[in-house]
């Protein structure tokens, strides 16, 4: 069912979408992995992808949505859209969303629970911290304002639980809340190792001040900068790019104190960022809300 309608679907819907942002054939297939010419067979299908998702009872209008997240993924890295792919498929899986549909195709399976057990929601060390991140997503996805401050990378949070030693220990959204329609929406809801980079940003300052167990990242330029400024947060800036994490984990050393926020200046194919931090996932939801609203009364 995944490589016979969820793939081909995907790829299809991605490649229009990356069609109307002006890409070319040739880079769009170098994104995707496929020749040109499949890119070109992708934009004459006139509702091929629709019919295949149809199968799986996923909407078009859902399927259009994982397509506009899995663009942004390939434009950074295809290992973030293999990743998210995977999510985005593994969280039906689990959620039965494709039950219907295999046992139309393999009536046997009436009774088959197989990929709910596999794939569906397991006993956590905390139930706890997976609701305070789902808490603090809510609180973002009732802000039309927030919207402003998302970066094109999209946004997540991610909470450290006492403990917490890698970014498996660490609770946060697969797939991230992006922009829908002018509001914040996440797909899928907060569990543990969904996220690597805000998780292993999260965790070099939690090495430094374990009072700071949560973080969420937003965009970065210089009306940010002067909101940052206005609101006298502790800023520690720091060199972007592929090696930030590092380059962050040095300049913690020494730093003069604790910090609220690093500013990443970006770099060669990296877009700008600031990261907010606070005791918990709500209360550095409501930073970044603090910090949109500034945002949009700064000139």
């Amino acid at each position: 069912m995944m490589v016979d309608s969820f793939l081909p679907a995907m790829r299809e819907t991605v490649a229009r979408k990356l069609d109307g942002e002006g890409y070319s054939q040739g880079k769009i297939a170098s994104l995707l992995g496929v020749t040109q010419a499949s890119v070109s067979l992708y934009l004459k299908s006139e509702g091929r992808s629709g019919s295949l998702l149809g199968r799986l009872g996923i909407s078009e209008e859902q399927g259009s949505l994982y397509a506009a997240l899995l663009a942004e993924d390939l434009k950074k890295s295809p290992v973030y859209a293999v990743n998210t792919l995977y999510s985005l498929w593994s969280d039906a899986l689990g959620r039965g969303a494709l039950c219907a549909a295999h046992r139309n195709e393999y009536p046997t399976l009436a009774q088959c629970s197989m990929c709910v057990v596999k794939f569906g929601p397991q006993e956590e060390p905390s139930r706890d911290a997976v609701e305070q991140v789902a808490a603090a997503v809510r609180m973002l996805e009732g802000s039309s304002s927030f919207v402003a401050v998302m970066p094109e990378v999209s946004v997540n949070i991610a909470y450290a639980p006492p403990g917490a030693t890698s970014p498996q220990d660490i609770v946060a959204v697969p797939g991230r809340i992006v922009k829908v329609k002018g509001m914040p929406r996440s797909f899928m809801k907060p569990e543990y190792g969904a996220s690597t980079h805000v998780a292993n940003v999260l965790l070099a300052v939690l090495s430094s001040n374990d009072s700071k167990r949560a973080a969420i990242n937003i965009r970065y330029d210089a009306k940010l900068d002067s909101v940052v400024r206005r609101m006298r947060l502790a800023a520690l800036r720091v060199k972007g790019g592929s090696q930030m994490v590092e380059n962050l984990r040095g300049s913690l050393s020494g730093a003069a104190g604790p910090i609220d926020a690093v500013v990443d200046p970006g770099g060669p194919g990296s877009e700008p960022g600031l990261y907010l931090f606070a005791e918990d996932a709500t209360a550095v939801a409501q930073l970044g809300l603090k910090v949109a609203k500034f945002y949009a009364a700064t000139r």
